[in-house]
């Protein structure tokens, strides 16, 4: 037995030395015939990598494991190699490592503030009707300029959008047109917009040619390729969106509960094989059809029915039964999946249905994510984690589900509504990192009325602002400047710009009044002015234009602004209440003469009317209170374009005025107790009686509306039927008793 023992031993020791000599002899001799190699390939000048040690092969090697955002499909793994990734990947950024400190040039912005200048259009380049937004959306901003010295930033006129080399849009040599351009500089200042990069069937990031050391704003960007504070998320958008303007979100009131027919929707198309398809070809599993539909067709592309699965005729079928739209409208949180690429059109469809997106796209950098906090209006979730996300919905508490579709509403129509805004987003968030003592915080960001509309140039402490009292925990102002926009001569004691000056000053909230003379005359002596208990400071318009009312003076010291006519008759009474109203709305227009506009069929144009009717869309700044931060972004927001046509007709400033603050607000004037007597004296005042009695006027204010309306997108004018008055006016108890008698007299 013994003996049997050793025999064994010793046989079992003799074979695994065999097999040890055997690999390590294998091993040996390709290394000496590596070597050999290598000495041949020397002596030739060539050189070659050195291959991984020899080990040998087995039929079913496990494969090995990868994060869910470096897996391939095995469809991609046949067509590309690792190393054609690893070049395809390097060429999409070869300044991966780039940052504002080190691929930025500040200098540039430094002398002349942040320009943009587009390159001229090149013969024979066509550009697809999205680029042509673009462009359109910068050359018509504040920050557009045709001088190239005068440039921050530099956008090129070729069309980048569509990197896909299977789509028609697709741009040919762009890389030796890119380097041609005597101004590229390896890309530096330069900001590139990209829609779609790479194709089929793996669809990297790579735009096809070399940026150099150029930011990207680029939708469906990976986390992985985002280069944080220098390249900039947008969102993916079709070429049906709309330029300027763009319609308002679907949530019209707050329902309570915010709960609809669907708690969780979809509906899109399911791809078969390749990437992007592994999360949509779930969603079966959680479908209910119930609260929880989610639809795919397979029916889409040309060969759809050499793949089509088991499922796909039932999932067609079903498919058909929906209408989308409905269903958006219907849905509390909407699922946007990722696509063949990381974004999809269901992410802004669900904004702006007020539906809740959930997200499923791993990897995604969220559009405009430097600044926006995404967790205030969208569920991010997770696509291994699918099976939880029903769950996971419905756990979270009804005033949470209004506060998410609350603030889709807000960011949809601040910044996504159109390629415009979608644009103008992206610039300001550069021109924040390029001016960083005075750029925005998170709070601007994601609150109404969003960073388009508060300008940091104008201050750094949001006090300033007329919308953030009551976060800062804030009272309004309790002080006002009269300014009184003059344009006649001064020829009498008697003349109503004196006694509207007294009645100003006589209010007890008037810190100053500020005389704006816009007349061709001399400015009159100072003893022609009344004695007030405040400063009447008289300015000289240097141009003398109609616009100059609403410049941003530094006399101005207080935030209120009574903007007066010359020829309007208000009592101190009057000026009083009114004060007092706008307190109570300070990011308002609150004020006496209101007119309203509508939309004639018949001319299919927009209508202006003074005509006495129940409701009302402006208040007239002729003798209304609004914040002065209203001067600068008139003054700094508006296009040249639009003052210009102001100016030259000597009209229309008041309707701007009111177009501007609706548009920020989104809200309408307020109108305080109806002051008949405004229309009817200054149609008797001889300093105004021409412009009133001329028809030209009027025709005038009905052209100006419509050429304000379609600078904007749309019309922001918004009707009311709200009139604030007294607390007891016109009640049946002792006049004594009421605080703001005087009105009742007039």
């Amino acid at each position: 037995m013994q003996a049997k023992k050793r025999y064994f031993i010793l046989l079992s020791a003799g074979s695994c030395l065999a097999l040890l000599f055997y690999f390590g002899g294998l091993q040996f001799r390709a290394s000496r015939s590596h070597s050999r190699r290598e000495e041949h390939s020397g002596r030739n000048g060539l050189h070659h990598p050195s291959p991984e040690h020899f080990w040998p092969r087995f039929p079913d090697a496990l494969r090995p494991f990868f994060p869910w955002d470096q897996l391939e499909n095995e469809d991609s793994s046949v067509h590309i190699s690792p190393r054609q990734k690893r070049d395809a990947n390097s060429s999409i950024y070869k300044g991966k490592k780039c940052r504002m400190e080190s691929c930025f040039d500040f200098t540039l912005c430094k002398k002349n503030g942040f320009k943009v200048y587009v390159y001229p259009q090149q013969k024979g380049e066509k550009i697809a009707e999205s680029y042509q937004n673009i462009l359109a959306a910068i050359e018509g901003s504040r920050f557009y300029t045709s001088d190239p010295s005068q440039a921050c930033l530099f956008v090129l006129s070729l069309d980048t959008l569509d990197r896909d080399q299977l789509s028609p849009q697709y741009v040919h040599n762009l890389r030796s047109k890119v380097q041609s351009l005597h101004l590229w500089n390896n890309g530096r200042n330069h900001l590139i917009f990209n829609l779609y990069s790479g194709t089929w069937p793996d669809y990297t990031e790579d735009v096809g040619f070399d940026i150099g050391q150029a930011m990207l704003a680029k939708a469906s960007i990976s986390t992985e390729n985002f280069r944080p504070n220098f390249d900039v998320s947008i969102p993916l958008f079709s070429k049906d969106h709309p330029r300027t303007g763009g319609e308002r979100g679907f949530l019209r009131f707050n329902t309570i509960p915010p709960l609809r027919k669907y708690m969780l929707v979809f509906k899109g198309k399911r791809y078969l094989t390749g990437i992007g398809s592994d999360t949509r070809n779930a969603l079966y599993h959680v479908h209910n059809g119930e609260d929880v539909v989610l639809l795919t067709t397979c029916k889409h592309g040309k060969d759809w029915q050499k793949h089509k699965d088991s499922r796909c005729d039932r999932d067609n079928t079903e498919y058909e039964k929906y209408d989308y739209r409905e269903m958006l409208h219907n849905a509390t949180f909407c699922l946007v999946p990722r696509g063949r690429r990381l974004g999809s059109f269901r992410f802004l469809e669900a904004l702006q249905a007020a539906c809740v997106p959930v997200m499923l796209s791993n990897g995604w950098e969220l559009p405009f994510s430097e600044v926006i906090n995404w967790n205030q209006a969208a569920v991010i979730g997770d696509e291994r984690l699918l099976l939880q996300i029903p769950s996971t919905i419905r756990s979270i508490h009804q005033d949470k589900i209004l506060a998410l579709r609350q603030q889709t509403q807000f960011l949809w129509e601040a910044y996504f509504s159109s390629v415009e805004k979608i644009v103008l987003t992206t610039l300001e968030i550069i021109q924040d990192r390029i001016f960083k003592h005075i750029s925005r915080n998170s709070l601007i960001w994601n609150k109404h009325p969003g960073g388009l509309f508060v300008l940091p140039q104008y201050s750094s402490y949001l006090g300033d602002f007329p919308y953030y009292y009551a976060n800062l925990g804030l009272k309004p102002p309790s002080k006002f400047t009269a300014v009184i926009h003059a344009v006649t001569p001064l020829v009498s004691q008697s003349q109503p710009v004196l006694k509207l000056l007294v009645a100003a000053a006589k209010s007890q909230y008037c810190a100053q009044i500020i005389v704006l003379w816009n007349c061709d005359k001399p400015l009159p002596a100072k003893h022609r002015w009344p004695a007030t208990a405040v400063p009447v400071i008289v300015i000289e318009g240097e141009s003398k234009v109609m616009s100059s009312r609403f410049l941003p003076y530094d006399n101005i010291i207080t935030d209120a602004v009574l903007s007066l006519d010359e020829d309007t008759v208000l009592s101190t009474t009057e000026v009083d209440f009114a004060f007092t109203v706008w307190q109570s709305f300070p990011e308002r227009i609150v004020g006496y003469p209101a007119r309203s506009h509508f939309w004639d069929n018949s001319k299919e144009r927009w209508g202006y009317t003074s005509k006495w009717t129940n409701d009302y869309s402006m208040v007239l700044t002729g003798a209304a209170i609004y914040h002065k931060y209203y001067h600068y972004l008139y003054s700094h927001y508006l296009p040249a374009s639009l003052k210009n046509m102001v100016d030259q007709l000597a009209n229309c400033e008041d309707i701007l005025m009111n177009f501007l603050v609706s548009a920020v607000t989104k809200l309408p004037p307020i109108k305080v107790t109806q002051k008949k007597q405004y229309k009817e004296t200054m149609m008797g005042q001889t300093s105004r009686a021409s412009r009133w009695a001329d028809p030209d006027h009027f025709a005038q204010r009905q052209s100006c509306m419509n050429t304000f309306a379609s600078w904007f997108g749309y019309m922001p004018l918004i009707h009311s039927q709200m009139r604030l008055d007294p607390v007891l006016f016109k009640d049946q108890v002792s006049i004594l008793r009421k605080k703001y008698r005087d009105i009742e007299r007039l």
